[in-house]
């Protein structure tokens, strides 16, 4: 166990050992830092390999003892991974691989050059960008639960302190600072649950604070379920800033009356895993976490429980249900957790990034918090942007930054001259956003307004080439995976959609049948148990809104006019472009394409399969599909 005054020594002993990574300028003699993201998205590419590389090149080329390699969380810039950051510098390399490791060590490190084609270029201008700050992706962003990701190694708990870790843990405990005040500086910052359903946060800590139990026992509860397709924001945050959720639960804890908590984190994701069992046991020896927490009298104990990578184990009551052990399933509210949860004993359960969020409001003050974002929609959002994009990663932006600036410009826009279609945002149970409400203010009210919803933040775009049919029968389909079956609208329902949508998709459906999706929607919303189901029908009514041309195109012309839905499409050889190099022909699995060499040839329908062999052969695109 650590004292204050040793925690203090550490604060000020590590911030010094960490000042290359913030210096302007390099001061002769400094220690670099050599910052490798070890993300998921990274590691995937590679990472790992990377950083082992750097350590056995430091060491042959003889200066390991002045530099160090930092393994980090994700940066946000996933299109742009491997990432290496280096420190007091601060430059860039982006794509960096292994083998690109010995000439950053001998040039950069050594030498004290720049490896210039590792340098990210902006993709609009061609403009080399040599720090993050100065990147077209960064300059919308405001990070405030991202603010450590990136900056720190998550396996150390003494670079958390230094960047005002447990500050505000052990400012509350040694000033015995009064429950109601924390709850009431969180009622005023306006931060509202980052979860989905956007329900005030400070709210929540006091309907938990309130609630009594016959033996005087409550709980604390953290989301890390994370499921929604796309989404990797939670995960991002415990890979790389595990203690600002652990700090934030040990002080939920305390306001609330518990001394135990919980996080339910998806078994898929072994590094936030690992990190959070580390940060666990890293907390636990410095007596930041268990008995007697700094001789204040408060214990507060924190174990994991790994989900099994059910959807609606993201639902309140379904959570609870499997840390109890149970097969997670929802159940009916009220009684709603705060009151009766898990264990039936009263708890409080926000998910990782609510949790991030409020050790900054407690340090910086609420007023600092409502001071970003909008009137009902404080502070910022973290969306994983995903899809048809440049620039696909992790963002913090603030709450109504308008989804053009989260595309055109952090986004870089979409790839391949395409256009802008739509973005569809909280999942399967969002909406989609068509382009002509681009420029509408990404925060709660505004996405309800026009259908959508916010969601944990995931964000995905779209472009022509994408069928909004389709698009709703995929995230129908997920719901139909996910539901647990335990109420009919949800199992019947949601089954009866996603076959209504297919027959439509195949080239069968009717107009009657618009009619029919349309009333069972609203059926299923308003049944349904839990709110998996009653959200489900959020991606259908926001395309049949926004795309119904689309959805009368399938049934009246029997056509994708995106050419996606397969039983629709029609491949056609244009005579004017063919060549007759045969190359299709000899491509076609079924024989379905006819015609001499050096004329044009022809594609018979009735036996074309629509696998795109033959567009994919053709170079002189004389093959279209439609």
């Amino acid at each position: 166990m650590k004292t204050l005054e040793q925690l203090d020594q550490i604060r000020a002993q590590i911030s010094t050992e960490m000042a290359p990574r913030f210096a302007e300028e390099r001061a002769e003699g400094v220690t670099r830092h050599i910052m490798v993201c070890a993300g998921t998205g990274c590691t995937s590419s590679k990472s790992l390999d990377i950083i082992a590389g750097f350590q056995a090149e430091l060491e042959e080329q003889a200066v390991a003892d002045r530099n160090r390699v930092v393994r980090t969380g994700c940066f946000g810039l996933c299109a742009m991974g491997p990432v290496v950051l280096i420190y007091p510098e601060g430059i860039f390399y982006s794509h960096v691989t292994p083998g690109d490791v010995p000439e950053i060590v001998s040039e950069h490190i050594v030498n004290g050059r720049l490896v210039e084609r590792l340098l990210h270029r902006e993709a609009d201008t061609g403009e080399v960008t040599r720090r993050l700050d100065d990147m077209e992706f960064y300059q919308p962003q405001l990070r405030i639960a991202l603010r450590n990701c990136g900056k720190i190694d998550p396996e150390n708990i003494n670079e958390y302190l230094a960047v005002d870790g447990y500050q505000a843990l052990t400012r509350i405990l040694t000033e015995k600072t009064p429950a109601q005040e924390i709850i009431d500086t969180l009622k005023s910052s306006g931060l509202r649950g980052r979860g989905g359903a956007g329900f005030p946060a400070g709210q929540k800590w006091q309907f938990t604070a309130n609630a009594s139990s016959e033996d005087g026992v409550k709980f604390v509860c953290c989301n890390a379920d994370e499921g929604d397709p796309g989404a990797f924001m939670d995960r991002s945050i415990l890979e790389g800033d595990p203690h600002s959720v652990i700090e934030a639960m040990i002080i939920a804890g305390y306001t609330v009356g518990s001394d135990q908590g919980y996080i339910y984190v998806r078994a898929e994701y072994p590094i936030a895993v690992h990190r959070l069992e580390t940060a666990i046991a890293q907390a636990e020896e410095y007596g930041l976490l268990g008995e007697n927490i700094l001789n204040s009298g408060f214990t507060f104990r924190l174990a994991l429980r790994l989900g099994a990578g059910a959807f609606v184990c993201g639902e309140e009551t379904a959570l609870m249900t499997s840390i109890e052990g149970r097969r997670g399933e929802p159940h009916p509210r009220p009684p709603f957790p705060a009151v009766k949860g898990l264990f039936q004993r009263p708890t409080l359960l926000n998910n990782v990034e609510t949790y991030a969020n409020v050790t900054w409001i407690l340090n910086h003050g609420a007023q600092a918090y409502a001071a970003i974002g909008t009137e009902k929609s404080k502070g910022t959002k973290v969306f994983a942007l995903g899809g048809k994009i440049a620039n696909t990663g992790l963002v913090e932006v603030p709450m109504g930054t308008t989804l053009r600036t989260i595309v055109e410009e952090i986004g870089g826009g979409i790839p391949n001259g395409k256009r802008f279609k739509a973005a569809q945002t909280g999942g399967p149970s969002g909406g989609c956003i068509p382009a002509s409400l681009i420029d509408t203010p990404i925060d709660y009210d505004s996405l309800a307004a026009i259908g959508s919803m916010m969601g944990s933040g995931g964000l995905i775009v779209m472009d022509e080439d994408n069928c909004m049919v389709d698009i709703a029968k995929f995230f129908l389909e997920f719901c139909v995976d996910e539901s647990c079956g335990k109420c009919a609208p949800c199992r019947i329902g949601t089954k009866r959609l996603y076959d209504l949508l297919d027959k439509i998709t195949r080239g069968e459906g009717t107009l009657e049948d618009l009619d029919t999706i349309e009333e069972l929607c609203n059926h299923l919303k308003s049944s349904a148990l839990c709110a998996l189901g009653q959200t489900a029908p959020n991606p259908v009514l926001s395309t049949l809104k926004h795309f119904r041309e689309e959805y009368v195109a399938h049934v009246v012309e029997k056509r994708c006019p995106a050419g996606v839905c397969k039983n629709l499409l029609r491949y056609t050889v244009d005579p004017e472009k063919c060549k007759g190099c045969t190359l299709c022909t000899r491509s076609c699995p079924t024989g379905a394409i006819s015609g001499i060499l050096r004329a044009p040839h022809t594609i018979d329908n009735s036996k074309c399969v629509k696998c795109g062999a033959c567009m994919d052969a053709c170079r002189f695109g004389a093959i279209s599909k439609g």
